[in-house]
């Protein structure tokens, strides 16, 4: 009996909606008392509305309650995200363990030309990002290098660091292993590389548009750049490489993440740079460390839609955001305003996801819009918006790591206002028409 109460699902209700303002209203509340989104944790935020929501449900029977909530957090595409975000946390500590991640920067620095300076930490940021799936890693890995090179070229630093901000946020939305693109996927239904392709057709035009710009405004300070190179271990740079390759040729998330986590940590036993038992602690490291709140947000936001759905706040929400579409157009248009709100709030681009990929997918459904689309309107709206967000993790870093208040750096974040741009464009002119 107690089943078939959990599995019933109530008439679209807004009062079922009211933990997920509430969350807005934390993160408000926190921003008016602290001046910063990062004072309150995003998990403990998730978990205070998860309460609420078990508390707010119609249900007299806390056992029912709870159930639900189990039942939402335990649902097939959250513990696939989680086992991805296990993997991929493993990955990247046996990668950076390894020396992966110092290894890439310095090849991809040595084989760009200097005398086209701009253009060349542009693709490296790209580059590097795709490799590592993060963009708050390739900033700061390439943050004191955009310092070295503006002190050795008279090229404004704000520039330089909207450059390496820019190609960050080229592979965040990109990358096989990013946890936006996984979450994007996930939440949508859809294959990484099906999502890749659509992205790439709305993205590549501006990123050479860009490109080319790069090239121009950095030629007069051909052979100024005096940065100094390390060694260069290229047998490090392997795992990376296959990773992109594998993931490129339609290899399963799954494999291409064990393929990368195997292959990482047998160059750094046989380079000497750790022991077995270093390994699994770099492994560790990289799952706790890295992708640790991000499981647990995951989970308790599986857990808290389930319960907001369950009790007719989902229904109501798809209801409010329907009204009045006309066609595919006004549904994307909608959805999109929807993520970036959310992002603006949570200041967290994985978060908007999580919180807007079940909506968006129901949407979708109702007005048979292509899943593989919908996962690149998500993720590069959420991309866009993260990337030019002054209390965004993106350019606090570059600000920390710079000196350079993040207001400064805004005007020359050219690539995420263009990604903004072809994204606006490809939802209104029905770009690309192969998924629209």
């Amino acid at each position: 009996m107690e089943s078939k109460e959990i599995l019933a699902t109530n008439r679209p209700n807004f009062v079922a909606l009211l933990p997920l303002l509430c969350f807005f209203v934390l993160y408000g509340l926190t921003w008016l008392f602290t001046g910063s989104l990062s004072a309150l944790p995003i998990s403990v935020a998730f978990l205070i509305t998860s309460v609420l929501a078990i508390l707010l449900s119609r249900h007299d029977k806390i056992t029912v309650r709870v159930g639900v909530f189990c039942k939402g957090a335990a649902n097939d595409t959250i513990m696939l995200m989680v086992l991805i975000f296990v993997l991929a946390g493993a990955f990247a500590g046996t990668a950076k363990s390894m020396g992966a991640v110092d290894a890439t920067v310095n090849l991809t620095l040595y084989l760009l030309p200097e005398n086209l300076v701009v253009a060349s930490v542009f693709i490296a940021a790209c580059f590097i990002s795709m490799s590592m799936g993060t963009s708050s890693g390739t900033i700061a890995a390439l943050a004191p290098i955009a310092v070295g090179i503006s002190g050795t070229t008279g090229l404004g630093l704000p520039l330089m660091l909207g450059v390496v901000i820019g190609g960050a946020m080229f592979g965040d939305s990109l990358s096989f292993i990013s946890d936006t693109t996984i979450v994007a996927t996930r939440t949508q239904g859809c294959n990484l590389k099906d999502k890749f392709k659509v992205n790439v057709r709305i993205l590549f035009p501006v990123t050479i548009l860009l490109l080319f710009y790069y090239l121009h405004i950095g030629w007069e300070f051909k052979g100024t750049n005096s940065t100094s190179i390390n060694d260069i271990e290229w047998i490090k740079v392997i795992p990376y490489c296959v990773v992109l390759i594998s993931a490129l040729a339609g290899m399963n998330v799954i494999a291409v993440l064990i393929l990368g986590i195997a292959l990482s940590g047998v160059i750094g036993l046989l380079a000497g740079s750790f022991s077995v038992w270093d390994w699994a602690s770099s492994m560790q490291s990289g799952i706790v460390s890295d992708m640790g709140e991000l499981i647990i947000v995951s989970l308790l936001a599986g857990g808290l839609f389930g319960v907001i759905h369950h009790n007719g706040g989902i229904d109501w929400l798809i209801n409010k955001l329907s009204k009045n579409i006309k066609n595919k157009r006004q549904a994307e248009f909608r959805v999109a305003a929807l993520v970036c709100f959310t992002d603006f709030c949570t200041a967290n681009n994985t978060v908007a996801l999580i919180i807007t990929g079940p909506i968006a997918r129901k949407v979708a459904d109702q007005f048979g819009i292509d899943k593989r689309k919908m996962a690149s309107i998500i993720d590069t709206f959420s991309c866009a918006v993260q990337g030019i967000l002054p209390y965004g993790a993106q350019l606090l870093i570059a600000s920390s790591l710079s000196g350079v208040n993040p207001m400064q750096i805004i005007p020359y974040l050219y690539y995420p206002f263009l990604m903004a741009l072809a994204s606006i464009v490809a939802v209104f002119f029905r770009l690309p028409q192969k998924y629209s």
